[in-house]
């Protein structure tokens, strides 16, 4: 299986209202953040790209920039323009 097909499969697996960071996927995958970031900017649009995160909570800006609007209506909590990473890590929501 290729590096692609291996963060498809773990994008895939996370749930709606929950994001998982770059390094995350990286990690998960034995890669680097930014191969992540790259292997997650060429997914389709039916996998929840959208779910991934920087370490810092600040949404995708690939597919569009259109992220933000779909973590909000997920419910993923904002906190100044950021995912507010401390509340979903208190909330289990990863």
């Amino acid at each position: 299986m290729d590096v692609g097909e291996e963060v498809r499969e773990v994008v895939v697996a996370i749930l709606a209202g929950s994001v998982a960071t770059y390094g995350e996927i990286g990690l998960a995958v034995g890669i680097g953040p930014r191969q992540a970031g790259r292997a997650v900017s060429a997914l389709d649009d039916d996998v929840p790209w959208w779910r991934i995160v920087y370490a810092d909570g600040t949404p995708a800006t690939c597919h569009g920039g259109e992220a933000r609007a779909l973590l909000e209506a997920e419910g993923v909590p904002f906190l100044n323009g950021h995912v507010d990473m401390a509340r979903i890590r208190r909330t289990g929501n990863r």
